[in-house]
C-alpha cells in the first residue's frame, strides 16, 4: 500500500530518487561522460564546506544535481519539490566557478498546463537560476534527455 506524499509504485521516494540518478549516471556514461555518485565539493559564499552532489566528475570539473519530482496527482504543483529545486540552485551558486553545473530533472509533461515541469521551473524561477547552470530533463519512457536551459 503506498504511504502519503510517496509516489505511487515505489518502495520510498529516496528509493526512487537513487533509481533516477542511477539512470541519470547511465544516460551521461552513454554519451561518454563517467559521472560518480556522491562528489564532495568544496562550496560557499563566505568560507568553505563540504557538499554532496548527487553525480560527479572532479577532474572534468562536473557536478549534477538529480531531481526525479513529478506534478501532484491533482495536477499541481508540488510547492515542496520546488523548494529543493531552488536549494539546489543555491548549491550551484555556491559552487566554485570553472564547474559545469547540471540541473538534471523527470521530463514530466501536464496537459493541464501545457508544459513539463521543468518548463513551469525555468519560466516561473529565471531569476534563481544562475546563468553557468544547464537545466537537463529525461524522457523515462524514451530513455532520452534534453537540454531546456
Amino acid at each position: 500500500m503506498d504511504k502519503p506524499f510517496q509516489r505511487k509504485g515505489t518502495e520510498s521516494n529516496t528509493q526512487a530518487g537513487r533509481d533516477f540518478e542511477v539512470k541519470v549516471q547511465v544516460f551521461f556514461a552513454q554519451q561518454g561522460l563517467h559521472l560518480s555518485p556522491s562528489i564532495a565539493v568544496e562550496i560557499g559564499i563566505n568560507g568553505r564546506k563540504s557538499h554532496n552532489f548527487d553525480l560527479g566528475d572532479e577532474e572534468k570539473k562536473v557536478v549534477v544535481e538529480c531531481k526525479a519530482h513529478t506534478w501532484t496527482e491533482g495536477g499541481n504543483v508540488p510547492s515542496a519539490k520546488m523548494t529543493a529545486w531552488n536549494q539546489a540552485m543555491f548549491f550551484f551558486h555556491a559552487a566554485p566557478s570553472g564547474y559545469r553545473k547540471i540541473l538534471f530533472v523527470l521530463r514530466d509533461f501536464s496537459q493541464k498546463r501545457n508544459e513539463t515541469l521543468g518548463e513551469y521551473y525555468i519560466r516561473t524561477n529565471p531569476h534563481l537560476i544562475p546563468k553557468d547552470v544547464e537545466v537537463w530533463e529525461y524522457d523515462e519512457k524514451q530513455r532520452t534527455a534534453k537540454k531546456i536551459k
